[in-house]
C-alpha cells in the first residue's frame, strides 16, 4: 500500500543548499512538500516541454506545468544498465524532445542515476531535474552530477559527469518507505561520519539530509570530476560495491556501503593509520544506525579482491580510501595481504 499524497502547497522556506558551479550552479532544495516546486523550476530553467521518468505512482509524480508526458521506471539495479538507457533515449526521441526542454526523474537512486545518464547522452546533454525519492537517493546519488550505469562486469562502470539544474528531496516521499528502504540510506549517512559530515546519529532525518547535501555540495564543487579530493565521497564503496556484485545485487547499495565503511576501519588499522578506538568507532557508527557489520555468509573473499581490483579508483593495484592522520585520503597499491586480514575479521 501507498501513502496517499497531501495535495498542499511547499512550506514557504526549504531547506537550500547550493552546488556551486559557476555558470552550472544549481539548487538542492530540502523539505515536507517541496516537490510542489517543479513547475517553478522547470520555468525558471525555461524548459518547453518535459518528459517524466518516475518510479512512483501517479499521485507521488508531480505535473511540471508544461506539456509533457510520464514514462514508467522501476527502481533497482537490474534495470541499471545500458539497455533502460537506450530504452528512455528512444523514449525522449519518440517525444521530440529537444535541448529546449527537459527530462525529470522522480524515484530512488537508480533511478536517478539512469535517467541522468540518459540525459546526459540524450543530443548530447539535455537539461535534467531530479526528485529522489528515497533516503539513499536524496542523501546522495541525486546530488553531484555523477550518472551511471551497471555491466555484468562491474557497478557503475560506463557514465558521465552530468549535473541536475535542480534537485527537490521532499521528505514527505520518506514517508512510504519500508524499513529495508531506511537502512539503505543510513549506510550512505553512517559513511558520511567519517568525511566530516559530524555526528549525526541523533539528529531529524531532514537535518541528516541536509548535512550530507551540504557536504557533497562542498566537495563537488572542490574537485567536481574525481581528481582528487571527490574520492572520499567513496568511503566504504570499494567493498561496497564488490559485495553488491558478489551477491547478485540482493545486498543493498547502502547496506553494502555500511559493511564497507567497518573494513575500511579495519584496514585503516592493519595498515597502521589510526589507532584501535577509531577502528572502533567504524563499527559503533555502523551498528548505531541499524545496520549489520559483517560480510554476509557465503560471500568468497578471493571473488571480492577480484572485483575490487575492477574498482574504477583503482589505477594502481588495490586502491581503498582510507582513514589516516589527516583525515580520509586515496591510498593506492595497498598490498592484498593486509586486504585479507581486514576481510578475515568480517
Amino acid at each position: 500500500m501507498h501513502a496517499s499524497a497531501p495535495d498542499r502547497p511547499a512550506p514557504a522556506e526549504p531547506v537550500r543548499v547550493e552546488v556551486a558551479l559557476g555558470e552550472r550552479a544549481y539548487p538542492v532544495l530540502i523539505g515536507p512538500g517541496v516537490r510542489h516546486r517543479l513547475p517553478a523550476e522547470v520555468a525558471r530553467i525555461g524548459a518547453r516541454r518535459v518528459m517524466v521518468v518516475s518510479a512512483r505512482p501517479p499521485e507521488w509524480t508531480p505535473d511540471p506545468g508544461v506539456p509533457h508526458r510520464v514514462v514508467p521506471a522501476r527502481d533497482g539495479e537490474h534495470d541499471k544498465n545500458l539497455a533502460t538507457v537506450e530504452q528512455l533515449c528512444r523514449a525522449f526521441a519518440e517525444f521530440g524532445l529537444t535541448r529546449a526542454d527537459a527530462v525529470v526523474s522522480c524515484g530512488g537512486g537508480t533511478t536517478t542515476d539512469v535517467v541522468g545518464l540518459a540525459a546526459g547522452l540524450y543530443h548530447r546533454g539535455i537539461a535534467v531535474i531530479h526528485l529522489p525519492t528515497s533516503l539513499l537517493a536524496q542523501v546522495d546519488a541525486s546530488v553531484g552530477g555523477k550518472t551511471a550505469v551497471n555491466l555484468p562486469e562491474g557497478k557503475n562502470l560506463v557514465g558521465v559527469y552530468w549535473q541536475p539544474r535542480a534537485v527537490l528531496c521532499d521528505t514527505e516521499h520518506l514517508g512510504t518507505l519500508p524499513e529495508r528502504e531506511w537502512r539503505n540510506g543510513y549506510g550512505e549517512i553512517a559513511r558520511a561520519h567519517f568525511i566530516d559530515a559530524g555526528e549525526l546519529r541523533d539528529r531529524p532525518v531532514a537535518e541528516q539530509i541536509a548535512a550530507c547535501v551540504a557536504l557533497k555540495a562542498r566537495v563537488v564543487a572542490a574537485d567536481e570530476r574525481d581528481s582528487g579530493l571527490r574520492h572520499i565521497l567513496n568511503y566504504g564503496h570499494t567493498l561496497g560495491h564488490a559485495l553488491e556484485r558478489a551477491t547478485d545485487y540482493r545486498l543493498r547499495h547502502g547496506e553494502a556501503v555500511g559493511v564497507g565503511t567497518v573494513f575500511a576501519g579495519r584496514l585503516a588499522g592493519v595498515l597502521g593509520r589510526i589507532p584501535t578506538d577509531r577502528v572502533a568507532e567504524h563499527h559503533d557508527v555502523v551498528a548505531g544506525y541499524g545496520l549489520d557489520t559483517t560480510v554476509p555468509s557465503g560471500v568468497d573473499a578471493d571473488e571480492l579482491v577480484s572485483l575490487m581490483r575492477r574498482d574504477k579508483k583503482a589505477t594502481s593495484g588495490l586502491s581503498f580510501v582510507l582513514d589516516g592522520p589527516a583525515g580520509p585520503e586515496l591510498v593506492a597499491g595497498v598490498p592484498e595481504a593486509a586486504v585479507r586480514v581486514a576481510l578475515a575479521g568480517m
